[in-house]
């Protein structure tokens, strides 16, 4: 930068950044304001371990979020809140199984896939962006993001540069990104810095030709970095998958691990690639999680290093987003909450927390920099209690001709289907005693249209349950599997959905089922038929009515029901299940009207109505 620009800048930088500029203490120099995105081309490098923006010295201030887990009419709402709490840049994953849902279908335009708007916004908000494309992500959703029709073929190795089927496809992917982000990347006059390659690779595996191989498929695409990677330290010296010149991110590492950072990335810069303010939580514990980050950000801003804050805002997911972990030896199976709110500093409904207002405080006085004023979050809304009556029932709306099935086996191979659920039925002459094994992720047992029992992957890690049921000699066995998000992280990647099997009675295996595969995304469920008397069983679908008058965020508390899906206007909103500790799901108040609002559900184990009710917060 010339000397008569960077006063020039120096100069409208307070109007632009809406704060006051720093006074330098006697002896020390004063801290350099970070130039906002200007719509003019820049120059972003690394040198001697130090981020540069146009030559200077640039610390990355970044706090993460997700646009595909945010409404598109909440984007600038929550970009100016981490604007406000003192962060210069902001990270986000895209997540590529949201973008092409069918090989080479790609969607980068509708709602919140809208990357190329959503960086905009950041541009014009005056943050920068750090941008984490993948292919793998993990970020607890499903598949870590890699689009499950990879598993329609069992022979597809995911993450694995040698496999040309699934190298094919990433190098589709990073070529239909490309073409989008290349005008958007700093030298263009755009707001990205740099691109993350893959994602915590070393907790995976070591092939560092593989990381090199993504790298290519950028730059053949016309975006020559600069790049980074983020890892864990324990990890990363373990397998060392490292491509040497990218920028080192260490996640939830302290300044003691940052030091030590420095001597294995060479003049490569070093940073927090991923510190936690918050927590995932899971389906079936006990509390929400929670962390404090204050204390060690404070550290990692003394000793000078950039980072980012793993999540600044987590959102939601929404519809069948969320994914699952699971230990190296397949147990305990751990799916994720439809929330996201992680106990992050800006809240699921875009408002600050405690924690927000101390993380702000420290970044100020690191920094000496006075941040904007906090914006407003959006309206909220509520509704009088409704009781949700019976409206269809999905034994009444199984349209299709089923499939003939010789053996359960993974949905995805079978039926071409990622999520949602899947009825197995069968003709029982003789026996009494049902195994179920490898039920992916919860399955219901019905014998001549009564519900028997269930089997359940979370709650067998926790023994409440058993995939056993007691059946009566001569009886039509019908399996309701209903399945959560793909496993997101770690060598159990690619689990398969559905029933796996084997299937076995009396210690004999089962065979010759009918199958009818029932996507929950799928056009069916726009046709329902009414049912025609009083449903005995679950797997009903229920239907009603709630008045706004006027349209804001609410939660819907769904704590009165057992385990399903609910529906706001035709938007899947997520999972919910008696067993917690999420009750509440989020609806965004553009996904609402003044007037009255269509609620559907769709609840495995209830046959009568129940009621469902507004509150302010995801839980008291």
């Amino acid at each position: 930068m010339q000397r008569r620009d960077f006063l020039a800048f120096s100069l409208l930088a307070p109007l632009a950044w809406g704060g006051t500029l720093p006074v330098a203490r006697a002896g020390t120099p004063a801290p350099v304001r970070p130039a906002p995105p200007d719509g003019k081309p820049h120059a972003f490098g690394f040198d001697r371990r130090r981020f540069l923006l146009d030559g200077r010295e640039f610390r990355i201030h970044s706090g993460e979020m997700h646009p595909a887990r945010i409404a598109k009419e909440h984007w600038r709402q929550r970009i100016r809140m981490a604007r406000a709490m003192g962060l210069n840049t902001i990270a986000l994953y895209v997540m590529w199984n949201h973008h092409e849902r069918e090989p080479g279908q790609f969607d980068f335009e509708t709602g919140n896939r809208d990357i190329v708007g959503f960086i905009r916004l950041c541009q014009e908000e005056g943050m920068w962006v750090y941008l984490r494309p993948g292919p793998y992500v993990c970020a607890e959703w499903t598949n870590g993001g890699l689009p499950a029709w990879l598993l329609r073929d069992p022979d597809t190795r995911l993450r694995d540069g040698d496999d040309p089927r699934y190298m094919t496809a990433v190098r589709r992917y990073i070529a239909a990104l490309a073409s989008l982000i290349a005008p958007l990347m700093v030298s263009r006059a755009g707001p990205v810095l740099m691109l993350q390659v893959e994602n915590e690779y070393s907790m995976f595996a070591a092939d560092v030709g593989y990381l090199k191989a993504i790298e290519a498929a950028w730059r053949g695409q016309g975006i020559a970095g600069p790049f980074a990677v983020s890892d864990g330290w324990k990890d990363l010296t373990r397998r060392r998958a490292y491509p040497p010149g990218a920028a080192l991110g260490l996640d939830g590492a302290d300044v003691d691990i940052l030091a030590k950072g420095r001597a294995f990335a060479g003049e490569a810069p070093v940073w927090v690639g991923e510190g936690y303010p918050g927590w995932l939580t899971h389906w079936g514990e006990p509390a929400f999680a929670s962390k404090d980050y204050v204390d060690t950000l404070r550290r990692v801003m003394k000793a000078g290093y950039s980072f980012n804050l793993y999540v600044v805002h987590g959102g939601t997911n929404f519809g069948l987003t969320a994914g699952a972990n699971l230990e190296d030896d397949g147990s305990p199976f751990q799916p994720v909450i439809t929330s996201y709110d992680y106990g992050a500093p800006i809240d699921e409904r875009g408002y600050p927390t405690p924690q927000y207002e101390r993380l702000r405080k420290v970044i100020a006085e690191a920094t000496g920099l006075t941040p904007p004023t906090v914006p407003p979050a959006g309206p909220s809304a509520t509704f009088a209690p409704v009781t949700l009556e019976p409206y269809a029932s999905l034994w009444e709306n199984l349209f299709e001709e089923p499939a003939r099935i010789p053996v359960p086996g993974p949905n995805e191979i079978l039926f071409g289907q990622d999520q949602g659920l899947v009825l197995y039925r069968k003709r029982i002459e003789a026996g009494s005693r049902l195994r179920l094994e490898g039920v992916r992720d919860y399955a219901v047992v019905y014998m001549d249209g009564r519900e028997a029992g269930h089997v359940s992957r979370v709650e067998h890690a926790k023994l409440s349950s058993s995939p056993e049921v007691s059946l009566p000699r001569g009886c039509i066995l019908d399996v309701l599997v209903d399945t959560f998000g793909h496993v997101n992280f770690g060598p159990r990647l690619g689990d398969h959905k559905g029933l796996i099997g084997p299937v076995t009675l009396d210690g004999a295996p089962l065979r010759d089922f009918h199958a009818w595969p029932l996507p929950l995304d799928g056009a069916w469920l726009e046709h329902l038929r009414p049912l025609k008397g009083t449903p005995a069983r679950g797997g009903i679908f229920f239907r009603g009515k709630i008045h706004l008058d006027r349209p804001g965020d609410v939660y819907i508390d769904m704590g009165e029901w057992t385990k399903g899906y609910l529906w706001v206007n035709g938007h899947l909103l997520g999972r919910y299940w008696h067993i917690g500790p999420q009750r509440r799901l989020f609806c965004p108040g553009p996904w609402l009207r003044e007037g009255d609002n269509t609620v559907m559900v769709l609840d495995l184990h209830r046959s009568a109505g129940a009621g469902i009710h507004a509150a302010e917060r995801l839980h008291d």
